[in-house]
């Protein structure tokens, strides 16, 4: 993990090598209480200055007879809680000790040659000292590996080694050190109210993003990120299965979705099909709900490959993927800032009151100002604000435009500041509906037209900068500015 200076200047003497950029969909530019250390609305991925990839190489099979054998079985009216072959010993050594001869074989997987049945023997323990115990064992010796719990009487766990051609960054909802981007649930509309999450839904070990340290330094994303203890654990209720060719594969609890647009991300891209990927990296069809048993199916011809404009969702947050190439003909925030001095330049007017608009600089993005302007979001007339043209059949945020009497939304427009969601540099001349966030035609189209995972199973369009659910005939609308009489 990097601190933030580590991530500006992981190669002293020239310019770091960018992977490429993270941005939570449902910001502006920043988090509303502005971005801390690891928690941020937007992380950069960059060459590390040491390898810290991990790749599978061994796998071992943990066995235990049958429950019945088990000195773990409680006898009738013995007090819960009294066996003391549960008590899970602070000492991995200990544990290790404590494993019955034969209980674990180790296979090598570089022949890709598969699993071979354990062998069977020896005093038998508890399911949760096996399967602790076996990483417990691979931990010690500073190794990552996955644990597979099959049953009672069976664990397997899947052992990685060192791989020194890539970097591995990982991400969730947990502030443990091996977390290197901190995300949290995201509010639609006003998320300065934090109080509003009572149970998150994002995983707090969610998933992992392998790169390639060397050209065309491809980007692959996997389920689940390893814990302190360099473990990923499924369990027996976890969706895991063993695939044809020997190696055992698994989803998370509410799953990582991810959706590759169709051309790249830009203004001629269209929405692609959302997928679930696996722990080992593999792609499946979506489960009929996200915490479902079965899993989808697999999907032999797509890869977990990231690709500019990817996104990638957690179950209560959504990320977008940039890749430094894509980054580099995306505008930057001294773009958008020019786009905004050169509208207020134009001294654009309220039609009605004549008094000249202006939006706020970026800084103020979240303040509404007296010259700040307001729209009609049913037929996109710009004015300054005004607390008249309510009527009594109506909703209580719509008014009738003076102009065209046409009865809708009225609200304040604000300025995407967020460049990561803009698919061209063109001028801010549509706002979204009912948010009113204002960003370039294309840019508002496209994302239109994205459905995001919505709970378990629902999916809708949504603003990129506030997660607004969109409403509407075309969920955006062109702006119709008046300028100065003069």
């Amino acid at each position: 993990m990097f601190s933030p200076s580590q991530e500006e200047h992981c190669a002293p003497n020239k310019e770091p090598i960018k992977y490429g950029e993270l941005v939570v969909l449902g910001y502006n530019g920043c988090l509303p209480n502005g971005d801390r250390g690891r928690r941020k609305s937007r992380f950069a991925l960059y060459k590390r200055p040491k390898s810290n990839g991990v790749r599978a190489s061994s796998v071992h099979v943990i066995s235990t007879p049958q429950a019945s054998k088990d000195p773990c079985t409680q006898e009738e009216g013995s007090r819960a809680g009294s066996c003391q072959a549960c008590a899970i010993s602070p000492s991995p050594e200990e544990e290790i000790s404590r494993l019955p001869r034969g209980a674990m074989e180790v296979v090598l997987n570089a022949d890709n040659s598969g699993l071979i049945e354990p062998l069977h023997g020896g005093t038998t323990r508890c399911e949760q000292l096996y399967s602790h115990s076996a990483a417990l064992a691979i931990s010690t010796r500073g190794q990552h590996s996955i644990s597979y719990t099959l049953s009672r009487n069976q664990t397997v766990v899947v052992e990685y080694t060192h791989d020194k051609d890539t970097d591995m960054f990982q991400i969730g909802r947990s502030t443990e050190s091996p977390i290197d981007f901190v995300v949290t649930d995201t509010i639609s509309g006003n998320q300065n109210d934090e109080s509003q999450i009572t149970q998150s839904t994002i995983s707090r070990f969610a998933c992992r993003i392998v790169c390639d340290r060397n050209p065309p330094y491809t980007a692959r994303i996997f389920a689940a990120g390893f814990d302190s203890s360099k473990n990923i654990f499924l369990g027996e209720k976890a969706a895991k299965w063993k695939n044809p060719d020997g190696h055992m594969d698994g989803l998370t609890t509410n799953g990582v979705l991810v959706m590759h647009p169709k051309g790249g991300f830009t203004e001629e891209s269209k929405p692609g099909v959302w997928r679930e990927i696996s722990v080992c990296g593999d792609v499946y069809t979506l489960r009929e709900t996200r915490s479902a048993q079965q899993r989808g199916k697999l999907v032999e011809n797509e890869t977990n490959v990231l690709q500019d404009g990817s996104l990638i969702d957690l179950c209560g947050a959504t990320l977008l993927w940039r890749t430094a190439d894509g980054l580099f003909h995306t505008p930057t925030q001294k773009h958008i800032e020019a786009l905004r001095q050169e509208i207020n330049a134009a001294r654009p007017q309220c039609p009605v009151g004549l008094n000249t608009l202006a939006f706020p600089s970026i800084n103020r993005k979240d303040v509404v100002e007296e010259k700040q302007p307001w729209a009609y979001l049913t037929c996109g007339h710009v004015h300054g604000y005004h607390n008249w043209g309510h009527r009594s059949d109506t909703e209580a945020n719509e008014r009738e435009c003076p102009m065209c009497r046409t009865v809708g939304p009225y609200v304040p427009l604000w300025l995407g500041c967020e460049a990561g969601f803009y698919v061209d540099a063109g001028p801010p001349t549509h706002a979204f509906s009912p948010c009113g966030h204002v960003c370039s035609e294309k840019s508002a189209k496209y994302w239109s037209q994205i459905p995001l995972p919505h709970g378990t199973h629902a999916f809708h369009a949504a603003c990129p900068f506030c997660a607004t659910q969109l409403t509407g005939e075309e969920s955006c609308v062109k702006l119709i500015f008046q300028g100065p009489i003069d």
